[in-house]
């Protein structure tokens, strides 16, 4: 039952091991291109988390003219609480937000040294429903706000935010033009790799064919080596891409991106380690599918 199978796998490794030079420029230029789109997932990804963990704190601050009286305050509460993008409502009051400020401030808190709390405003803290996190839902409480005399001025970051996920976006679609391109790249170097293999072996399979040899048992060695062939590349290229994370991008996504709030900085997970590898394996099964197609009549 076995020896179909192992006949295929040592054909296709004594093929890959007749033509090494062949053979490493097909699994580099997959591993490179590979390589390049993990390195674009990696930093999508970890900016994405920051991004939804932005999302999360998405909130509007709508500031006092004069700090209310109690009844007017939980009035004005109620009132935005019943708008249907509304989660909750938090009063600051003056001391509270010189406090904060003050703790924000660390060392420099002397600064504020001979100031009153008075000298900030009153506000209150408006969080939004995870559905209303966006540019919409954010516009229509703004709007509702903007219409309130009470209110002197109002605070909201999504703007800066729907920007920031533009530029996600742009990135994304950066990372896969080029990934897509050294992918082309990668396909075409491995079926012209198993095409100069099928020059080299053309009258061996032609005196197979005629003995009775199936298309299958012909061509399923070569496809084994191109899959191997993409294979090793994808494991090549996930090594390196987690040597170049642990000793470069690990350090400085950590400084670009944990100042803004993010706990820790992440590698692929398995599930996307898994489709790296198993790219690569696809990758090198069509490139030597193409070129069976075009040489091999059988």
């Amino acid at each position: 039952m076995l020896e179909r199978p192992l006949y295929f796998v040592r054909r296709a490794l004594r093929n890959m091991w007749q033509c090494p030079f062949l053979c490493s420029v097909a699994v580099g230029t997959v591993a490179v291109a590979l390589a390049i789109m993990a390195f674009f997932a990696i930093v999508v990804l970890n900016v994405q988390q920051l991004t939804e963990r932005w999302n999360k704190n998405v909130e509007v601050i709508a500031y006092f003219d004069q700090a209310p009286q109690s009844g007017v305050l939980d009035q004005w509460i109620q009132r935005i609480e019943s708008l249907p993008e509304v989660a909750a409502v938090a009063y600051v009051d003056p001391r509270t937000a010189f406090e904060r400020f003050r703790k924000r401030l660390g060392d420099e808190a002397d600064l504020l040294e001979g100031l009153s709390s008075e000298v900030l405003p009153a506000s209150l803290e408006i969080a939004l429903k995870p559905a209303s996190r966006n540019q919409q839902g954010v516009g229509t409480v703004v709007s509702w706000l903007q219409q309130q005399p009470a209110f002197a001025d109002l605070q909201y970051g999504q703007q800066w935010l729907e920007r920031f996920e533009a530029f996600l976006q742009l990135l994304k679609l950066a990372g896969a033009v080029l990934g897509g391109f050294l992918l082309f790249a990668a396909l075409f170097i491995v079926s012209n790799t198993i095409k100069l293999t099928l020059y080299a072996r053309r009258d061996e399979l032609e005196v197979m064919s005629l003995v009775g040899g199936t298309p299958l048992f012909i061509k399923a060695p070569f496809l084994l080596e191109g899959a191997l062939q993409g294979t090793f590349g994808g494991v090549l290229a996930l090594l390196f891409s987690y040597a170049l994370f642990t000793a470069f991008l690990e350090q400085g996504l950590s400084t670009v991106l944990l100042n803004t709030g993010l706990e820790g900085i992440t590698f692929l997970p398995m599930a996307y380690q898994a489709v790296l590898v198993g790219s690569g394996a696809l990758l090198g099964f069509f490139g030597s599918l193409f070129s069976l197609r075009k040489l091999v009549r059988v």
